[in-house]
């Protein structure tokens, strides 16, 4: 007779463990994370079908730990996005605008250097810099956006520019991908976020962010920017019209390039919110596939070193209970956000160190500071210094 539990048959390596699922299915894969073995695309997409949540989460949380414990990174940063004027008006974006739109706008330099020094503590270890694709900033104003915060803040990490904008920005310079990199490392970029992948699916692509660049040269901007020593970081924005084969096939590209590269830092699911979008139909997200989706992500994506849970867009009650599920990575303060909150996020626009580190300690976890570069960072009354 079956019953309603049954117990992984564990192999001899791992006696110790407990796991217990209610699905079959989950068993082997069981057997291949418990002993570090890679999963398959298969794999992948029993751990999105399978009822059992808790067993998924159950076995990401073993590969967190073997990773890093009960340790849970977060980081002191700001978030600038200098424009929000974009020609791509994909139909996911609600923070994209026309440049005649009222409510468009495009930072002067000193407007933006100024929102840095707005946000700016003696705390703050990294600007993170993402904005719209607009026609009439050139790629010398980036440049020397970035030159100027280097001038006024050097001691601060300059993470800027997606995949996306960098593939942009070359085109309207008439560079290549690496000379636009090269002049970038130059004025002072010293690592690059990783938004804009969406979906690499060229069936969801094509109809979420038609006329961005399509999956295939993301990657290849990637690759390019990994071989000239830039670390990046790489997302997936789930929860709209994709299926569940289409985010298997997302990470599974990922996991290919940085075993090519190693030059991943960490993985962000990032949760769509449909308000003011075009797929506004659509409902948001709930708390179990978000929770699911970290877990997924850190199964399948065993040569990355960090999960994020994107408090911003999880809500900090989720982004706690994903540490449990996979993530080890709170992201950081941010001080003030625009593109997921123009999207209907009602999160707070940013949150203090205390506050973060609270959220840990609450979750069962170790809060630990850390740089762009995941160094820990040890304060002291009136600086801070980073392990190297």
């Amino acid at each position: 007779m079956r019953t309603e539990t049954t117990a992984c048959q564990q192999p001899a390596a791992f006696p110790g463990h407990a796991f217990q699922s209610r699905d079959p299915r989950l068993e082997p894969i069981a057997i291949k994370v418990l002993a570090g073995e890679r999963l398959n695309f298969a794999e992948g997409l029993a751990l999105y079908g399978s009822p059992d949540l808790l067993a998924v989460g159950w076995l990401a949380n073993h590969v967190r730990e073997r990773l890093h414990g009960d340790v849970t990174f977060f980081n002191v940063n700001r978030h600038i996005n200098p424009t929000n004027v974009c020609v791509s008006n994909c139909p996911l974006c609600a923070f994209g605008r026309q440049k005649d739109d009222p409510s468009a706008y495009t930072m002067t330099l000193e407007e933006a250097w100024q929102r840095a020094a707005s946000g700016y503590s003696d705390a703050v270890t990294e600007f993170h810099i993402v904005g719209g694709l607009n026609p009439d900033l050139t790629l010398e104003y980036y440049l020397e956006l970035v030159r100027g915060l280097k001038a006024r803040f050097p001691q601060v990490h300059v993470k800027a520019f997606t995949m996306v904008e960098v593939a942009f920005l070359a085109r309207q310079a008439g560079l290549s991908v690496p000379e636009t990199l090269l002049k970038m490392r130059a004025a002072g970029v010293d690592s690059m976020p990783g938004g804009g992948a969406e979906i690499f699916a060229p069936r969801v692509r094509s109809l979420i962010c038609g006329h961005k660049i399509g999956g295939e040269e993301w990657l290849e901007t990637a690759r390019q920017a990994h071989k000239l020593g830039f670390k990046s970081n790489a997302t997936m924005l789930y929860g709209h019209i994709e299926n569940d084969e289409e985010r298997v096939d997302h990470m599974l590209r990922l996991r290919a390039l940085q075993d090519e590269t190693g030059g991943f830092q960490a993985f962000i699911p990032l949760a769509f919110h449909p308000e003011n979008t075009a797929f506004a139909h659509l409902p948001a997200t709930t708390g179990l596939t978000d929770i699911r989706q970290v877990a997924v992500s850190r199964l399948v994506l065993d040569n990355f070193p960090h999960i994020k849970a994107y408090w911003q867009m999880l809500t900090p009650k989720i982004a706690q209970i994903a540490l449990r599920f996979g993530a080890d990575d709170l992201d950081g303060t941010v001080v003030e956000e625009k593109i997921y909150h123009d999207a209907g996020a009602s999160t707070p626009q940013g949150m203090t160190r205390n506050e973060l580190c609270r959220l840990i300690r609450e979750a069962g976890r170790v809060p630990v500071e850390r740089d762009t570069l995941y160094r820990p960072v040890t304060r002291t009354p009136n600086s801070f210094t980073v392990a190297v």
